[in-house]
């Protein structure tokens, strides 16, 4: 499947040709051509579909799984029309509010969280309100930190990985496979995206792995009879998404247009600070292994105390804030 990955990306970038012309937000001073997620998006759906047909999503109710893959191809189909043709903020944020209503529909939605000192909570219908904004923030996050060569196609394959082994290990029946199909298109996607980059993920591969992998913490948790912990996941993807909480409050206190486009992000500020793309993509492939480090560590302990494994790491995020800053000032980037 990653020979498959690499196929599709070569030959979009040879044959496709859908460009990115370089504006103030980008990181590159040259065209580059994008879309390159469709590999990653590709790969996916022929990894589900060559697993159905073996038979080794037996037990799996077909309900959900359709509805899951309808609401990624709603999310893949309008992040591509968006490559092509740059729609609108609204446009793209309504087709995702419609996406994550179909899974919502399926009942793919938190019913319980441990909480420490508490345990079990039974959620009741704000599990609704946190899913629905769980799957839209990572989604939106993850296209939010899709800046620089490598950066969010190293994070799926990394994340990928590990949530694969993860659940692998506590009995999957088929959420350990899908990981699989991310980890797999990735890595292919990769071959042409790494640092210097021939092509670049775009909204197609983005805003659909965020996707993904936001839905997939859910069904982890509820239907995957693997039953991991939600946790896992946020802890997974923790550098995006305090990268992107942070951002946001930053620039909504500082009275800016947080729907505008910029380049405040931290891993932003330090490539601008005189990083190259392989110096930031590396430090952040590092925060990603020792977030799988992490997210293991999540699964060995109880319940209402796996909440608490996120207190090192964002001590880790706030030493590399101060750091980030501090040489952006020195830099003049700030």
């Amino acid at each position: 499947m990653t020979i498959i990955a690499y196929g599709v990306t070569w030959a979009m970038a040879r044959f496709v040709r859908i460009m990115d012309e370089p504006n103030h937000r980008s990181s590159h001073v040259k065209a580059v051509p994008r879309a390159g997620g469709v590999s990653i998006v590709i790969t996916f759906y022929i990894g589900i579909t060559l697993t159905w047909l073996l038979g080794e999503f037996e037990g799996v109710d077909f309900s959900l799984l359709a509805g899951f893959l309808f609401a990624t191809f709603i999310v893949a189909a309008i992040s591509l029309i968006d490559d092509v043709t740059d729609q609108s903020a609204l446009v793209k944020l309504i087709t995702q509010v419609a996406a994550v209503g179909i899974v919502l529909s399926m009942g793919i939605y938190l019913d319980e969280l441990a909480f420490p000192g508490f345990g079990y909570i039974e959620l009741g219908w704000m599990g609704i309100v946190i899913s629905f904004f769980w799957i839209l923030g990572l989604t939106n996050a993850y296209n939010f930190m899709d800046g620089l060569d490598g950066l969010a196609g190293g994070v799926a394959a990394i994340a990928g990985l590990f949530f694969l082994i993860i659940t692998y290990l506590q009995g999957s029946s088929f959420v350990y496979i899908i990981s699989y199909s991310v980890l797999a298109g990735a890595l292919g996607f990769l071959f042409l995206n790494f640092p210097p980059a021939k092509i670049i993920l775009g909204d197609v591969g983005a805003a659909f792995i965020g996707f993904v992998f936001a839905v997939l913490a859910i069904i982890a948790t509820r239907f995957d009879e693997s039953r991991t912990s939600f946790f896992v996941l946020p802890m997974l993807m923790f550098n995006f998404i305090y990268d992107t909480s942070f951002t946001f409050i930053k620039r909504l206190l500082q009275g800016k247009n947080v729907l505008e486009a910029h380049r405040e992000h931290l891993y932003q500020l330090m490539n601008r600070s005189g990083f190259s793309h392989m110096e930031v993509v590396l430090v952040q492939y590092c925060m990603v292994f020792l977030q799988g480090l992490g997210a293991l560590w999540i699964v060995s302990i109880p319940g209402g105390e796996r909440m608490l494994v996120f207190v090192p790491f964002t001590l880790l995020q706030l030493a590399y804030t101060w750091q980030v800053h501090k040489v952006a000032r020195r830099a003049g980037v700030m």
